[in-house]
């Protein structure tokens, strides 16, 4: 249950939401019949090894419902209070994504990211209001308003929602506690027009360390995420306590560093913007490189090749970041390997 009430989630917020929150992309068995427990408790694990403070627990990866309930209790139980377990709201329809909040809720999530249905196709930005009212009233949890380029919101405004429909939000629905604002990308203007506008009431943040990076060195920025930040080891917590420090030559610094590796995961994900979907295999290897499990996903899933994994490697490398020396073929495997037990036994008695 949620540790706040709905009126209190903003000063909860406030007080609570610091640092960086990374993801973790759920790990399966060999068979890909089952969730891998072993490989999801050494993510969530190692995110605290690195200094996150929060993790989103990546749902567009085809798992049931069923089985992402179990990914959040399984993970709520390792974190044992150490991370912020935040709820990725990314289901088929307004109707399941309330049913799953609310066993969310209930297995320990403390946060929610909304996402916004592939087939939600608003004819104007009420629809929107109306859309995102009705699932914030459904839970007691604390959820993040999320505009970007994925909902194809442009159509009714560029900044992907229209700034009066936030203005709206914030006003009617108490438990919006924050803005992962990325309207208008690749302009930063969603992000500036947001924490102008809202900042007083909510978080503002953009998760894009590019952009992050150097407007903390001009405004506070007290929480980033959500996003695949352990591609970069504990680097990026590392920085954001640099820049809350105002150590800014030191940020800029490590900041010029990482550019090969921002450079070239930017084009491979750049490379998928017309499908409309987060390259999660390409993100779970770059992670699988800085110690986390790896292992298989299920289909369909967007694919990496060789060129792209090589070049990940190896810009991470000259970025300074320590990288595993396993063979990529070892990915594939993942570090904790799990086999389907029932399923084995099933094979047997079939054959």
């Amino acid at each position: 249950m949620a540790m706040y009430s709905r009126q209190e989630s903003r000063k909860w917020a406030k007080e609570n939401l610091h640092g960086l929150a990374n993801v973790v992309i759920p790990s399966f068995t060999q068979d890909l019949k089952g969730l891998n427990e072993t490989g999801i408790r050494h993510d969530v694990k190692r995110s605290i090894e690195l200094g996150f403070t929060g993790t989103l627990l990546v749902a567009e990866t085809a798992t049931t419902l069923d089985e992402y309930i179990q990914f959040t209790k399984i993970a709520v139980d390792e974190a044992q209070g150490k991370l912020t377990i935040i709820h990725h709201a990314s289901f088929h329809t307004l109707e399941e994504n309330i049913v799953a909040v609310q066993a969310a809720e209930k297995a320990g999530a403390q946060l929610v990211l909304l996402s916004y249905p592939a087939n939600f196709y608003p004819k104007d930005s009420q629809e929107i209001y109306e859309y995102t009212k009705v699932f914030c009233e459904a839970t007691n949890l604390g959820v993040i308003l999320f505009p970007v380029p994925l909902w194809n919101f442009e159509r009714l405004h560029p900044a992907a929602i229209d700034p009066k429909i936030i203005r709206q939000l914030l006003d009617d629905v108490p438990n919006i506690v924050a803005i992962k604002a990325e309207g208008g990308m690749p302009l930063i203007a969603g992000f500036t027009q947001c924490y102008q506008l809202f900042n007083d009431d909510v978080i503002v943040t953009t998760p894009l360390e590019k952009d992050a990076f150097a407007l903390g060195n001009l405004v506070p920025i007290q929480w980033m995420g959500t996003s695949n930040y352990e591609m970069y080891g504990d680097v990026l917590p590392k920085l954001f306590n640099l820049m809350k420090e105002g150590r800014f030559e030191e940020v800029y610094e490590q900041y010029w560093k990482l550019t090969p590796a921002r450079s070239t995961i930017g084009r491979f994900m750049a490379s998928t913007d017309g499908a409309g979907l987060v390259n999660r295999m390409l993100w779970k290897y770059a992670s699988w490189l800085t110690g986390f499990n790896g292992g298989p996903l299920r289909q369909p899933t967007m694919k990496i090749n060789q060129t792209q994994m090589s070049a990940i490697r190896q810009a991470l490398i000259k970025s300074g970041i320590d990288v595993t020396n396993d063979d990529d073929s070892q990915f594939f495997i993942g570090r904790n390997p799990e086999v389907n037990v029932k399923s084995e036994s099933d094979l047997l008695k079939q054959s």
